[in-house]
């Protein structure tokens, strides 16, 4: 059997493929015909010490990872160490912007909201991870671009791409001795041993990244590329629509007439006197706080709608009439300064009247009606009441929170 492997590395040798090949050694290939073989060589081989070899199959073979002795992937790391750094860069950016750089109040919210942040962390860290994980592979663990393999074009490369299962242990291995490798392969039922050595284009040819050829080659096309694009979409893809049937929809845009209706007017008001189902409309809209006569608090002072009301307050009111109702609020030096709410006409206010200046807005403050629902805002009334009676707390008061 060793004879039989030996005249066969002979017959190799002396193929026309050896003209364009060195006289430096690569490696020794050996072939297997079946899959069970290839395994029981791999095991064998990482068993004895050999630490500079490979497996080649034509598909891949369940279980080759822990014959030839590997260990768990490393590429793990990367992909763990690039996404936690887009995460970090993600909420840093974040936090400068919003915080540092263009600090914003806006409804009472804090400048940096993390749940706001998080679609755009998560999108960083994705993006980071898969750049890792790709670069990883193919430059750190594959050491790619590598187009210049001593077994490209061989006799082994062409079998193993096919029908046949090989392994190559290179010369430069601690352990490398011809005459043990060919008893290995011998042993682990090798039917063909090919010796593998470099090409002259191995020793001379550098590899083309670093190619000044091939570099520019690369940032020529690129710039060529980008020149292109930016023509294409500026000036040939820019006026062109690509969807006619949304554009040319049956629909009315405002100020524009109808076909449809008598009086060709595309804009309809509503029914005079008539609501909506289930909706009733604020009876003192668009009148003074001075009219507001029949307008009760429904609801009833409790823990809950205090607690409730200083959590409404809190966010839509205290930007202008800070959070004790001084009219010191964080928006003073914005706007003019809003009164305060222990003056004596706020505390001689009725319920209603702080209700209807919330509903309906009074001067430069707006009505709070879309943002703030019914029920909130009478909380917000409790809320305000306490904080009046908070400030100028009587002997019974006291007496009461002790």
């Amino acid at each position: 059997m060793l004879k039989n492997i030996i005249n066969k590395v002979k017959e190799f040798d002396s193929s026309e493929d050896k003209e364009i090949r060195s006289s430096k050694l690569y490696g020794k290939a050996a072939l297997y015909n079946t899959p069970n073989e290839i395994t029981e060589a791999a095991a064998v081989v990482a068993g004895s010490g050999y630490k500079k070899f490979d497996v080649y199959t034509p598909y891949p073979l369940h279980g080759m990872d822990t014959a030839m002795g590997m260990g768990a992937p490393k590429i793990g790391y990367v992909s763990f160490i690039l996404g936690i750094t887009g995460t970090s860069l993600a909420l840093l950016m974040m936090i400068w912007m919003s915080v540092i750089d263009y600090p914003n109040i806006i409804g009472g919210k804090p400048f940096f909201g993390l749940p706001a942040g998080i679609p755009i962390t998560f999108e960083s860290t994705v993006l980071l991870c898969g750049i890792a994980t790709v670069l990883g592979l193919l430059i750190l663990f594959s050491k790619m671009p590598k187009l210049n393999s001593p077994l490209n074009d061989t006799d082994f490369m062409k079998h193993v791409t096919s029908d046949k299962y090989g392994l190559v242990i290179e010369a430069d291995d601690e352990k490398y001795i011809e005459s043990d490798v060919l008893k290995l392969f011998t042993d682990t039922k090798a039917y063909e041993v090919q010796d593998i050595y470099f090409r002259e284009s191995n020793l001379t040819t550098k590899t083309p990244l670093f190619d000044k050829k091939f570099t520019g080659a690369i940032i020529g096309t690129a710039i060529l590329t980008a020149v292109v694009s930016y023509f294409t979409l500026n000036y040939v893809l820019y006026d062109v629509v690509p969807f006619d049937w949304m554009r040319q929809q049956g629909r009315i845009d405002s100020q524009s007439k109808s076909d449809f209706f008598a009086n060709k007017s595309g804009m309809r008001e509503p029914v005079t006197g008539t609501v909506a189902r289930g909706f009733m409309p604020y009876e003192y809209a668009g009148m003074p706080d001075s009219v507001v006569k029949l307008l009760a608090n429904p609801i009833p002072v409790t823990k809950e709608s205090l607690e409730r009301g200083q959590d409404r307050y809190n966010i839509y009111c205290s930007p202008c009439h800070g959070y004790f109702g001084d009219g010191d609020g964080r928006m003073r030096d914005q706007f003019p300064k809003p009164p305060s709410l222990h003056t004596e006409k706020s505390k001689n206010w009725k319920d209603g009247n702080f209700f209807h200046v919330m509903t309906n807005g009074q001067n430069v403050m707006p009505s709070y009606a879309e943002q703030v629902s019914k029920e909130d805002r009478w909380a917000i009334v409790n809320y305000i009441r306490a904080l009046q009676r908070a400030k100028d707390a009587g002997e019974d008061d006291l007496e009461k929170a002790k």
